[in-house]
């Protein structure tokens, strides 16, 4: 996959965090994100179901990531002051749950936009 779509993302997000600055709630993030999504040409879903399986079964409780770019990288929308061990946990565990390796923790509460590249690997999971 390369780090070329996760570096388009985090240029659009940089883009939000300049225009909007901290200080807002997520959801505004998020729309303006999208907006920025659709002029880079960035391929996204918002809030998308996915499932997630616990020993191979699919669970009837679904995860809504704040985003899926290009089908495969999940992006999880933060608005808080740090990021701490929780919001990094959350996202490995969605990666965990789901059939997706790539995910991108991005944060704008902070003076500058903090962001977090995750990649999961099937062959360490044991």
């Amino acid at each position: 996959m390369g780090d070329e779509r996760t570096f388009k993302i985090i240029g659009a997000a940089m883009e939000v965090h300049k225009e909007l600055g901290c200080g807002f709630l997520e959801a505004v993030y998020q729309e303006a994100l999208e907006r920025e999504f659709i002029d880079r040409r960035i391929p996204f879903k918002s809030q998308p179901e996915v499932q997630i399986s616990y020993k191979g079964n699919p669970l009837r409780k679904t995860y809504q990531p704040d985003f899926i770019c290009y089908d495969e990288v999940i992006v999880e929308i933060k608005a808080i002051s740090n990021l701490t061990g929780l919001e990094e946990a959350q996202i490995i565990n969605y990666l965990k749950a789901t059939d997706l390796k790539v995910g991108l923790l991005l944060n704008f509460g902070s003076k500058s936009l903090e962001h977090k590249r995750f990649v999961y690997n099937l062959c360490e999971s044991g």
